[in-house]
């Protein structure tokens, strides 16, 4: 082996063991085999992409849900926080084997958005035109100025 070689291997080991905080290798893999076999019931669940304005009345909040049913959409308030939960099943039924690429997400999605104003529950509306989701919460009006008797 040449010495640049070895450098660039005692180079490649040590920034692993600052990443890892932990040294042997042999260590490491058996502890990632561990989790593996400990977290397989846990589900993957994917986190959907939001966009959160504001308009003068409404605090706004739109998604991509392109491919998921009104019927496997649940959105929840609680207190300041919107919920939004799905399901994107995959189009193909075929039993797929070897992809070039995956980055679209199938299955389980939620994301937990909270928002920034202060917002009325009880009037928030939401909408799903062309594969995306409009979430509308109207804001609680405050009075900006009054005036106080004496």
């Amino acid at each position: 082996m040449s010495k640049n070689m070895k450098n660039k291997e005692k180079k490649w080991r040590t920034e692993k063991v600052k990443n890892n905080k932990e040294a042997p290798e042999e260590n490491q893999e058996s502890k990632t085999e561990g989790k593996k076999k400990e977290k397989s019931w846990v589900r993957n669940e994917g986190k959907l992409a939001v966009d959160i304005y504001e308009t003068e009345k409404d605090v706004v909040i739109q998604a991509p849900v392109a491919g998921v049913k009104k019927n496997d959409l649940e959105i929840v308030t609680e207190k300041d926080m919107v919920v939004i939960k799905g399901k994107r099943e995959r189009p193909e039924k075929d039993e797929i084997k070897n992809f070039y690429t995956e980055e679209c997400f199938f299955g389980e999605f939620k994301r937990e958005v909270i928002l920034p104003e202060e917002t009325d529950p009880s009037r928030i509306e939401a909408d799903m035109e062309d594969g995306v989701l409009t979430i509308r919460a109207p804001k609680i009006e405050k009075e900006k100025k009054r005036k106080i008797d004496v």
